[in-house]
């Protein structure tokens, strides 16, 4: 019997890529030399598509793919994904929403203190050879009893908040609608949470509706003794924007996961003391991508044999 075809868009995990290949039967995209040529010649035969928050498909790959009926993803973000046109096809999309909230809120947490506590930068100090100098370090900002502002209070935000109560930080959001049963307080005004918030934390999606939702003027209300803190999307938070609040001493710093254009990391950010910077990592543990890896497998699985995803977006 022969295997279902797959399109994959991009190389995951060396170990995903075998367990994918032992179940089917394989097109790595990445690897043609005319991507798109091949999908004008080969198109037509691929119904299920794998792919990933970092790779999603564009309307150009999806209009030579005539056949094409479930993409199963790598990740929780679906900004990459032209969803409009999805849904007008019918495509269904799965995401492997849960499996990594509590890695993500672990560095959300991790960026907070190391921020505040001037960690990253105290490391660079000793081992600069600084500390033998009479200067000494300079003090930091204490994290427990703060506030904590949280930009999208969904699976991700409340697992940065149940990590926050051990903290002892009290703790209010801004959604565009109150969660149900929530029991921190909502702030319809965005402006509103940065000037009361000591962090402000963005666990937000991507794309158009939060597109530089973070801009000069909510930096400005944050203040010089607030801390930005971005473990969503690059895209959430106008870049030339956060330079110039950092630079000048606008808030108090940074901690940064993500950026606008990935992996290019502007010099100007890599010049800031005051900014910790982080290579995209936040579901980067053994764990937690191979619970990833596993549910994309388990997606895929499920679409074949009952026409259903576990996990639609």
């Amino acid at each position: 019997m022969s295997k279902p075809k797959v399109l994959q868009i991009g190389q995951l995990s060396e170990r995903f890529n075998r367990e994918l290949a032992e179940e089917y039967e394989v097109s790595a995209l990445w690897q043609q030399a005319e991507p798109l040529a091949f999908l004008r010649e080969q198109g037509e035969q691929f119904i299920y598509m794998v792919s990933s928050a970092r790779f999603g498909c564009t309307a150009d790959q999806l209009a030579l793919l005539p056949n094409l009926r479930a993409i199963c993803s790598f990740g929780v973000g679906y900004d990459p994904y032209p969803l409009e046109l999805l849904r007008d096809r019918g495509i269904v999309l799965s995401t492997t929403p849960d499996v990594l909230n509590d890695c993500v809120a672990d560095l959300a947490m991790g960026l907070m203190i190391d921020s505040a506590r001037r960690l990253s930068e105290a490391d660079r100090f000793v081992r600069s050879g600084a500390w033998s100098s009479t200067t000494g370090f300079p003090l930091a900002r204490r994290v427990s009893g703060k506030r904590l502002g949280i930009v999208g209070l969904g699976r991700i935000g409340e697992a940065v908040a149940m990590r926050a109560s051990g903290f002892s930080m009290p703790v209010r959001y801004h959604n565009r609608r109150a969660v149900e049963g929530s029991p921190y307080q909502h702030e319809p005004d965005l402006l509103a949470l940065a000037r009361w918030a000591d962090f402000l934390v963005l666990t937000c999606p991507g794309g158009k509706a939060t597109h530089h939702l973070i801009n000069d003027e909510v930096l400005e209300a944050l203040g010089p003794d607030g801390f930005l803190i971005n473990v969503a999307r690059g895209s959430v938070v106008d870049e030339a924007a956060l330079i110039a609040a950092l630079q000048q001493k606008v808030i108090g710093g940074a901690g940064l996961d993500v950026f606008e254009r990935e992996p290019l990391v502007p010099t100007a950010l890599r010049e800031l003391d005051n900014v910790v910077l982080l290579p995209h990592v936040g579901s980067a543990s053994v764990e937690t991508r191979q619970q990833m890896a596993d549910l994309v497998l388990d997606n895929l699985r499920a679409y074949i044999a009952t026409g259903k995803l576990l996990t639609p977006l």
